[in-house]
C-alpha cells in the first residue's frame, strides 16, 4: 500500500478516472465534489496528500488550502492543485495559498501520477515506493526485476503485473473480475481460464523449494497473496 490519496473534484468523470488508477498504483482513494463536505471527510479520511480542485460549486480551492493551513493536524498536508487556470498569475496565487505543486487540465494521468510520487518523495518519503516487499518477496517497478529470497525469478509481463498488483495490496482476495479489471484493464475479451492460467505460472515461478507458498487459492472469492 502507496498510502491515502483524498480528492476534492466536482467533476465525477475525472475523480472515476483519477480514483481508478490510482487504486490500480496501490493508493487507498476517497473523494468528496465539494469543498465543505470535502473538509468534512478530509478530517476523518486523513489521507497523505490532497488532490484538490480550484473551482468547486461552493469553496474555491483557495479557500480550501488557506483553510487547511490554519490547522495543526494538516498544516504539512501535500496538496496539489488541479485546474483549468493556466496562467502565471494564476499559478502563483495558488502556489502562494500553499499548495505544493500546480496541475493545469486536460493532464495525463502518468503526469499527475508522477508529479504525486514527486512530492510524496519531497514531503514524505516512505510513503510511496518504486520497490515492493511482502515476506521473502520483492519487487522493483524500475528495474522490473522480481526476487525471493535473494534468487532472481524470471516473470513474463503479464505475470509481472499480476505480482505488483498482489503485492500492493497483500492479504486481500481478489475476484478473477476485479484482476480482471485491474490487470488487463483495456482487455474485455480476456476469460477467466486466461487469468488462472496466468495465475498458475505466477504461482510456479514464485514459489520455490523449500519455501512456503504465497499466491492463495479462496474457493468460490478468487486469490490472495497470503
Amino acid at each position: 500500500m502507496n498510502g491515502k490519496i483524498f480528492i476534492i473534484e466536482d467533476e465525477p468523470s475525472i475523480i472515476q478516472l483519477v480514483q481508478h488508477n490510482l487504486e490500480k498504483e496501490g493508493f487507498i482513494v476517497s473523494s468528496s465534489l465539494n469543498g465543505n463536505e470535502g473538509l468534512k471527510e478530509l478530517k476523518k479520511f486523513e489521507p497523505n496528500l490532497l488532490l484538490l480542485d480550484w473551482m468547486l460549486p461552493d469553496l474555491s480551492g483557495i479557500d480550501i488550502c488557506k483553510n487547511i493551513r490554519k490547522d495543526n493536524s494538516f498544516k504539512d498536508l501535500p496538496i496539489i492543485m488541479l485546474t483549468a487556470k493556466g496562467e502565471e498569475e494564476d499559478k502563483i496565487k495558488g502556489l502562494d495559498s500553499g499548495v505544493d505543486d500546480y496541475l493545469t487540465k486536460p493532464f495525463s494521468f502518468n503526469e499527475l501520477m508522477a508529479r504525486i510520487k514527486a512530492v510524496l518523495r519531497r514531503t514524505n518519503p516512505t510513503s510511496v515506493s518504486d520497490k515492493l516487499k511482502f515476506d521473502d518477496l520483492n519487487l522493483d517497478r524500475i528495474e522490473k526485476r522480481v526476487f525471493r529470497d535473494k534468487k532472481e525469478i524470471k516473470l513474463g509481463p503479464t505475470e509481472f503485473r499480476l505480482l505488483e498488483f498482489f503485492l500492493s495490496n497483500p492479504k486481500r482476495v481478489y475476484s478473477r473480475d476485479q484482476i480482471l479489471e485491474n490487470v488487463w484493464p483495456n482487455n474485455i475479451n480476456v476469460e477467466s481460464r486466461t487469468i488462472d492460467v496466468h495465475i498458475r505460472r505466477l504461482r510456479k515461478s514464485v514459489n520455490i523449494k523449500d519455501k512456503k507458498e504465497l499466491i492463495r487459492t479462496v474457493r468460490s472469492s478468487g486469490y490472495s497473496l497470503i
